[in-house]
């Protein structure tokens, strides 16, 4: 049966989208991890998914194609942790499974072959500041900015645009979730950080004109992925792949209807507990993404690798230059490459 366990040893903010991630894992604390997981019972799951964050609105539909592949016989249990970070060294260790994030920068530090074998989305988020106090890019040069974690997608991109933009943050800090970066926002507390749609949305609704979005064009890279250890995907190839055959499908069905997301909360029971504001929530969420094309129909491959490579060593996550950098050492292509040779490419 599908599960859901969460260990934290501190309080759980809302889900960032992932946002999330959340790039760079943080080598430190491997030492801790072992006891950290040590108040997560064995699993008795068959697949065990270790999430770096908690369940919510942004992961409705990944926990809905994991009910689908349920159904199609793969028993899969999953643990929510505190971190991406911690997420990923779980798989290192083999604790878990199978971890979500986007492990670049882990795979290339750990000696250990852990690969990506799906790219569940890529990067979609809105740096937003204060209109009072800032009205561009420079105007944050020697400012404070807030971003989701240490490593995260949201850290990246804004590392990113100090390069771009020629500018140096005094201070990077890091608040968990993007529900709580728009209300520190909203009530004065930070001045600058990034947001998800959902974020920019309450934004312009709460407090019309009070917040700029700054523009952030030609960044295009994975947000979060799938990734295990190759000893793993070479010894469950038919799980895997029902794996990612679900989630294909289930990506393909919420692009073509965004709605259905609010269907399967229903028809699965997930998340029974959600405020109702944030039920209202799911199908704008939902529809934004599927505009943007958030959802990668494919699942990556090669592109969204060579497309990370020029992203992530651009904002400092990855070493070395983007063409020296081998799609093999970091991505496993042969669950992908089955699954769409069965469900055809879209």
């Amino acid at each position: 049966m599908l599960t859901n366990r969460t260990w934290s040893p501190a309080k759980t903010r809302p889900a960032d989208r992932r946002s999330a991630s959340r790039r760079r894992a943080a080598l430190a604390g491997v030492f801790g991890l072992a006891a950290a997981l040590a108040f997560v019972p064995q699993a008795e799951a068959k697949v065990r998914v270790a999430y770096g964050d908690i369940a919510s609105v942004e992961n409705l539909h990944l926990l809905a194609a994991f009910e689908l592949a349920k159904q199609k016989g793969v028993e899969i249990e999953m643990t929510y942790l505190k971190s991406e970070d911690i997420a990923a060294q779980a798989v290192v260790s083999g604790q878990a499974d199978v971890g979500v994030g986007g492990p670049y920068a882990l795979i290339q530090k750990v000696k250990v072959p852990v690969r990506i074998f799906l790219q569940l989305s890529t990067l979609h988020f809105y740096p937003a500041v204060n209109a009072a106090s800032y009205k561009t890019w420079k105007d944050l040069d020697g400012q404070e900015v807030a971003v989701h974690s240490r490593g995260s997608g949201t850290e990246a991109i804004m590392k990113l645009m100090e390069q771009r933009q020629g500018i140096t943050f005094s201070k990077i800090s890091y608040i968990p979730g993007s529900e709580v970066r728009t209300g520190a926002l909203l009530q004065g507390t930070v001045k600058a950080t990034i947001v998800d749609a959902a974020g920019r949305r309450l934004l312009e609704e709460k407090a019309p004109g009070k917040f700029i979005i700054l523009p952030m064009d030609g960044v295009n890279a994975t947000d979060e992925a799938l990734f295990a250890r190759q000893e793993f995907l070479d010894k469950n190839q038919k799980d895997v792949d029902i794996i990612v055959e679900s989630i294909l499908t289930t990506w393909r069905e919420v692009t073509e209807n965004p709605a259905v997301v609010a269907e399967w909360r229903t028809k699965y029971k997930l998340l029974p507990d959600l405020p109702a504001d944030q039920v209202a929530e799911i199908t704008p969420y939902f529809t934004e993404l599927a505009d943007a094309k958030a959802f990668p129909l494919n699942g990556g491959g090669t592109q969204a690798a060579k497309d990370d490579f020029a992203f992530y060593t651009l904002s400092g996550q990855l070493q070395g230059e983007p063409a020296s950098l081998k799609v093999e050492d970091f991505w496993a292509l042969e669950p992908l490459n089955r699954s769409l040779g069965k469900l055809g490419t879209n």
